[in-house]
């Protein structure tokens, strides 16, 4: 229990620290390029065949993936405390994305205050997956700051907290369900069938953490309205109860809510995916217009909203082996 709370406090510090390496071998992207190599074996469009087949693929990253991650720690730990100690810190290190999703997103922000929108747009494209090539300053600003607060979840609350319950397998078996979920969970017509496993599991995956992540989230917003104006606990809890719901999937609006109403803006609204309009709620009230410093400020909310998780990770770990 030691070795496996050390190794998620370092791992934290590491992530915050350094960002996720862009390299080849990343853990995340070999585990898109499983999927990648299986859907093209396996992919049917033909109803029941394709809802088969992407619950056959579906299984497979998720057995493989968690068999592999679970070798490696036991692996590592077989050969001593300090080595294993060392690989679990390195295997959650990399299910983690606060580092990463701070500094592209602040990377976008840059770009906007400098006049430079055809590198913000190319910058935001990255880390979002609607069309950005229209977008102006207003709806680049949005989009980032709603994926900030969207992947505060996904990205951070949700692995970190699978992390902590079951170990790096368990982080690893959560990215691989999110992976799927991003790659395959689209509701088309070339995945309304195929990929429908990916989209329930990644549902089902997320409903707790989503509003874990939320709870943390306004928490947070307390701490940074301690410290600075911006943030508005009030409006965070108010905006949360009223648009939670407000969105086809049943977690991404958990934490977009809080944020809309922890910055005082209105996020959500309508955008283009693929060239296709997808209609989306509103989340918050239109107070003020989105500005390029919001997007930092989202960060912060992140940052804060991991802190809070891992402060209640250890007190509950804490009890526990008190109570023991």
């Amino acid at each position: 229990m030691v070795c496996h709370m050390t190794a998620l406090a370092s791992a934290v510090i590491l992530d915050v620290l350094i960002a996720d390496p862009h390299v080849r071998w990343h853990p995340i992207r070999l585990i898109g390029d499983l999927i990648g190599i299986l859907e093209r074996k396996l992919h049917r469009r033909e109803g029941h065949y394709a809802l088969l087949s992407g619950t056959v693929l579906w299984s497979a990253v998720f057995l493989t993936v968690t068999a592999i991650s679970a070798a490696i720690i036991l692996a590592g730990y077989e050969k001593g405390l300090l080595i294993g100690t060392v690989a679990e810190t390195i295997m959650t290190y990399f299910v983690l994305a606060a580092g990463s999703l701070r500094k592209e997103s602040i990377k976008v922000q840059r770009d906007l205050e400098t006049g430079n929108i055809e590198q913000a747009r190319y910058d935001l494209s990255m880390i979002v997956g609607r069309d950005t090539k229209d977008l102006v300053e207003a709806g680049i600003t949005r989009a980032a700051v709603e994926t900030v607060a969207e992947n505060t979840s996904d990205g951070v609350i949700a692995p970190l907290l699978y992390t902590a319950l079951f170990g790096p397998a368990g982080g690893f078996a959560y990215k691989a369900v999110n992976t799927m979920d991003s790659m395959l969970g689209y509701r088309n017509e070339k995945y309304e069938y195929f990929g429908r496993c990916a989209a329930v599991a990644d549902d089902v995956c997320n409903y707790i953490p989503s509003r874990l992540s939320a709870l943390f989230m306004i928490a947070a917003t307390f701490i940074c309205g301690l410290f600075s104006k911006r943030y508005s606990p009030h409006d965070a809890y108010r905006i949360w109860r009223r648009d939670r719901r407000n969105h086809k999937s049943p977690n991404s609006a958990q934490t977009e809510s809080v944020c809309a109403g922890a910055l005082g803006v209105r996020l959500g609204g309508d955008s283009f995916y693929g060239g296709i309009l997808v209609k989306k709620p509103y989340l918050g009230d239109d107070r003020r217009v989105v500005v390029p410093e919001d997007i930092k400020r989202s960060t912060v909310l992140m940052l804060g909203t991991e802190a809070v998780c891992t402060v209640v990770i250890y007190t509950v770990t804490g009890l526990i082996s008190i109570f023991q």
